[in-house]
């Protein structure tokens, strides 16, 4: 069967998403990518070319995306698409303590929510019902390290990945009716404007009162810090996952991680009780007198 040239991308404006949208656009194809400003759509149509095709919408916004996957129904019909790449987040970091539930809500809305709604919204243009027209499509989760090994300070971040990854693994089981593959990417620190969103020096502060103040000043510090400088650039893992995109027999989970022994293996080696000494120790977490 032909495989559709069709791809959405969720979170096209910046970051992976914005490198995702050039290296398929490179690679010929068309390249429907979910921003939330029209000023975004201006700029992205204008540096990526008459491939890229801005849609406008926010992953929270479910009318929004049904909408959008409306519209797209009738503008490619029968060619589908080939893939979607779940690409939209955000991280909220803070101690659970300290955090509000709106904070959990916010990110559980984006990062879950917001990715089952599109998953859904989408799926029939991926092949996800009776005859249909060309090959089945591909979904990518891009989901983190964090999907995996849960840092403090994290929470909510790390709460939505393990979710990410939960969800994914029952949908690709389900998806094998129609054909469709289900893939997980699981970054580790990456140089993207994430972390100037939601876990940045402001973390810092907003918990300057809290009995973890030291602890999350050491984290933002030492941590976060340090993955921004030693992190891949975010092109550097759009090609990777590019790759992985086009392979014929994909694995189910990839984990594109910088310092690969450091940041993957080893936190996955030790027993848990030792990670926690090691963590308490480095982050000043232990019991105090």
């Amino acid at each position: 069967m032909i495989k559709s040239k069709n791809i959405l991308i969720t979170g096209a404006s910046t970051g992976i998403g914005y490198d995702l949208a050039k290296v398929f656009v490179e690679h010929g194809y068309s390249v429907y990518g979910s921003v939330r400003k029209q000023a975004d759509a201006e700029r992205l149509s204008q540096d990526l070319g008459e491939n890229f095709k801005p849609v406008l919408f926010d992953v929270t916004d479910h009318a929004a995306v049904d909408k959008a996957a409306e519209k797209l129904t009738k503008e490619i019909g029968e060619e589908g698409f080939g893939g979607l790449i779940n690409n939209a987040g955000i991280a909220i970091g803070g101690p659970m303590l300290d955090l509000t539930m709106e904070d959990y809500r916010q990110q559980f809305e984006v990062n879950v929510l917001g990715l089952i709604k599109v998953t859904k919204a989408f799926l029939p243009l991926l092949g996800a019902r009776v005859n249909h027209g060309v090959a089945p499509g591909r979904i990518v989760q891009v989901s983190s390290v964090a999907g995996k090994i849960g840092m403090p300070f994290m929470s909510p971040y790390v709460g939505s990945k393990h979710a990410v990854e939960g969800l994914s693994e029952s949908l690709r089981r389900e998806l094998q009716l129609f054909g469709i593959k289900v893939i997980v990417i699981g970054p580790g620190p990456i140089k993207t404007p994430i972390w100037n969103k939601g876990v940045s020096e402001e973390t810092s502060e907003r918990f300057k009162d809290s009995p973890y103040a030291e602890s999350v000043h050491i984290f933002q510090n030492s941590f976060v810090k340090d993955a921004i400088q030693k992190g891949w650039t975010s092109e550097k893992a759009a090609r990777i996952i590019f790759n992985v995109f086009e392979k014929t027999n994909p694995k189910f989970r990839y984990a594109l991680v910088p310092q690969r022994f450091k940041n993957w293996v080893l936190p996955r080696l030790l027993p848990s009780k030792a990670l926690d000494k090691f963590v308490g120790k480095n982050l000043k977490l232990r019991p105090r007198k």
